[in-house]
């Protein structure tokens, strides 16, 4: 019975996730190399989550969202974080008409499908909270109004880890909204030679409108269809419990490195991007590998450590890694 249900599955999210090697392909026309980082976006994208990025500045981070929005043909923002910044140059607010001797909505910039937020980290808080609860709602209150935000609406925020002069941290209870982490590395030299040869050819190369934003909600339906085994659930509250008490999974050494473990927002999103992952493997089901290979990007940034961690160097990719190594697969 089950197996039967599998196939039938497995042929139908092959039929619907057709559009993934679109998007791969259009995006590879504009973006060299950074394999990881669009496969994060499309898990995002997928999983209805929203993505932080951490790189040095010029690593393709606004080109790839950009194009993404391109492709989807959908509306882009990009909102540039600094320490003036209001909430209501974010959300818009109300205007008085002279003419009409009213008040009257402008809309901000957060009504768009795709959100860049550039360097997060330079606003002050109330700035960040506009952001995040908009993020959380997927709605705004202007005045006495509130307006639901399109859909698809993704929010990708980026920080960049150089200056730490003049910057804001995100507080813990809000980098808690972001479903992926992702760090963006730099390009390979071949790529780096492409990259220059792009530029100084005399056009530089454009994505093309392939698809509607309805596609993507309706392919979002079609990834919380992907079957999980109870087995596959266990694991992953085995993984978010291992950060929570690691000496229950025979890491007693790491119970003095970690301040907080992962909220249950972490369970959820390992869950969804797992599931979105073999949406775009072409799976109809959701694997182990699954949830090693988006476990990374979902737990880096949900995860405190301690000064004593912070002493030894530790990073939470290094206590992740002991995680996944000491956590028994199913």
């Amino acid at each position: 019975m089950e197996s039967v249900n599998i196939k039938e599955l497995n042929e139908r999210i092959q039929r619907e996730s057709a559009f993934v090697d679109i998007i791969t392909m259009e995006m590879n026309k504009v973006i060299v190399g950074q394999k990881h980082l669009v496969e994060n976006l499309l898990i995002g994208l997928l999983a209805d989550g929203h993505i932080l990025l951490e790189g040095m500045p010029g690593l393709a981070k606004t080109l790839a969202i950009n194009t993404l929005a391109t492709i989807v043909d959908a509306q882009f923002s990009r909102i540039q974080f600094t320490p003036d910044l209001l909430p209501a140059d974010v959300i818009g607010t109300m205007i008085y008409s002279q003419k009409s001797e009213q008040f009257q909505v402008k809309q901000g910039p957060i009504f768009a499908n795709f959100v860049l937020a550039d360097e997060i980290n330079r606003s002050p808080a109330k700035v960040q909270s506009a952001l995040l609860e908009a993020m959380q709602e997927r709605q705004v209150t202007i005045g006495d109004n509130t307006y639901k935000l399109p859909k698809p609406f993704l929010v990708m925020a980026t920080q960049n880890p150089v200056e730490q002069e003049g910057t804001y941290p995100l507080p813990e209870a809000q980098v808690d909204r972001f479903m992926l982490k992702v760090v963006v590395d730099y390009p390979k030299k071949e790529e780096e030679r492409l990259i220059i040869r792009m530029h100084n050819s005399k056009e530089f190369p454009k994505a093309s409108a392939q698809l509607k934003p309805e596609d993507i909600v309706r392919a979002r339906e079609v990834v919380k269809d992907v079957y999980m085994d109870e087995k596959i659930e266990k694991y992953i509250v085995d993984i978010v419990y291992a950060t929570r008490t690691p000496q229950e999974y025979g890491l007693g050494k790491l119970k003095d490195l970690i301040q907080y473990g992962a909220s249950p927002r972490a369970s959820i999103s390992l869950a969804m991007a797992a599931k979105a992952y073999a949406f775009i493997k072409r799976r109809g089901y959701v694997i182990p590998e699954d949830v090693r290979a988006v476990c990374y990007e979902v737990l880096r940034h949900r995860i405190g450590l301690t000064y004593e961690a912070e002493a030894e160097n530790m990073t939470t990719d290094q206590i992740i890694s002991e995680i996944i190594n000491a956590v028994e697969v199913p």
